[in-house]
């Protein structure tokens, strides 16, 4: 099926358009401690666990010496469908130096129907359950997509909002790998 550009464009300014006001909006609402909250870089990644589409329990901790690319996302999220196919490539190519790639759904549909969606989207990378809670404790998760980007000693490097490029990914990916990775591939 052709895709029609101008469409897709639309599409594409619509979302954006959305993205903007919501941020903005959540902004405001959140008043000057949502502010603080976007100030997150050098801070301690908030630990949690939460349990994996195969029902297993993950606790961010355990990903400690690996960068980590977290990201809040949702089934119905038009922008998040538009990263996901990256997310996949960027596993592929950084995770034999050390990223692992962690996905918290937070939408309301069921376990089964998120487990398919993964596999439609083809992930590669652990997808988890989100809970609120999760979501309050990285400064509220008011705008999907959002991620942040933690490195091998568990500490915050960036946060991103909303659908950002591909470049702007690997840039913050190669900061969390480049923190303490040096000097433990040093000493090897």
């Amino acid at each position: 099926m052709k895709r029609n550009p101008a469409a897709l464009f639309f599409v594409a300014a619509v979302v954006a358009a959305m993205l903007f006001v919501g941020f903005h909006a959540a902004r405001r609402a959140g008043g000057d401690a949502s502010a603080d909250s976007l100030d997150v870089a050098g801070k301690p990644a908030p630990d949690f666990t939460l349990q994996s589409l195969d029902g297993k329990n993950i606790q961010l901790s355990s990903y400690k010496g690996q960068a980590v690319l977290l990201n809040f996302w949702a089934t119905w999220c038009g922008p998040c469908k538009i990263e996901m196919p990256w997310f996949v490539e960027l596993q592929k190519e950084y995770g034999p130096q050390g990223l692992q790639i962690v996905g918290v759904a937070m939408d309301d549909a069921s376990k089964d129907e998120i487990t398919k969606f993964v596999k439609e989207m083809g992930v590669n990378y652990t997808i988890l359950l989100g809970k609120e809670s999760v979501g309050q404790e990285y400064g509220g998760v008011n705008v999907l997509p959002t991620t942040f980007f933690i490195d091998r000693d568990g500490k915050i490097v960036a946060r991103e909002f909303g659908l950002q490029s591909r470049s702007l990914f690997v840039d913050n990916i190669k900061k969390a790998l480049s923190q303490q990775g040096h000097a433990v591939q040093a000493q090897k």
